[in-house]
C-alpha cells in the first residue's frame, strides 16, 4: 500500500481496531459527517470508542480512488456490507503529521450519492 489512508481502511476492515487507532496521533482530531449528524472527537480513545460502538456487520471499505498532495491523503470509496450490499459512498481525508501518524481526519458518507458514475447512474459506465 502506498498511502497511510489505504492501510488505515484495510486495518479497520480486518477488525484490528486497536491497530487502526495506533496509526493515529494520540490527540487526533476527527469529524465524521454522517446522515445521522456530525460526530466530532479528539484522541485515539474517542476514535476507538466510535469504531467499536458501530453495529457488528461484515463491513468493508472498497477504495475506488486514492491520492495524496504532500501531507494530505484522500480516498473515495464504497461501503460494502455482507460482501454484496453497497450501503453508500464515502470521501475520507487525512493529514499526516511529521511522525507519520494521522493527526486530523475527516470523512463524509452518503447512502445514495456516488461521486463516480455507476451503472445505475450512467449508461455504459464501468466499475
Amino acid at each position: 500500500m502506498r498511502y497511510v489512508i489505504e492501510g488505515y481502511y484495510a486495518t479497520v476492515d480486518s477488525g484490528r481496531l486497536r491497530d487502526a487507532v495506533a496509526m493515529l496521533a494520540e490527540d487526533v482530531e476527527f469529524a465524521m459527517i454522517l446522515p445521522t449528524g456530525v460526530n466530532r472527537g479528539r484522541g485515539r480513545s474517542a476514535m476507538f470508542e466510535y469504531l467499536s460502538g458501530r453495529p457488528e456487520v461484515n463491513r468493508k471499505h472498497r477504495l475506488l480512488r486514492v491520492a495524496a498532495d504532500g501531507d494530505v491523503q484522500f480516498a473515495h470509496g464504497a461501503v460494502i456490507e455482507h460482501d454484496a450490499v453497497t450501503t453508500g459512498y464515502f470521501v475520507g481525508v487525512m493529514h499526516i503529521g511529521a511522525d507519520g501518524r494521522v493527526d486530523r481526519y475527516q470523512v463524509s458518507f452518503s447512502a445514495d450519492f456516488a461521486l463516480l458514475p455507476t451503472p445505475s447512474t450512467s449508461k455504459g459506465a464501468r466499475r
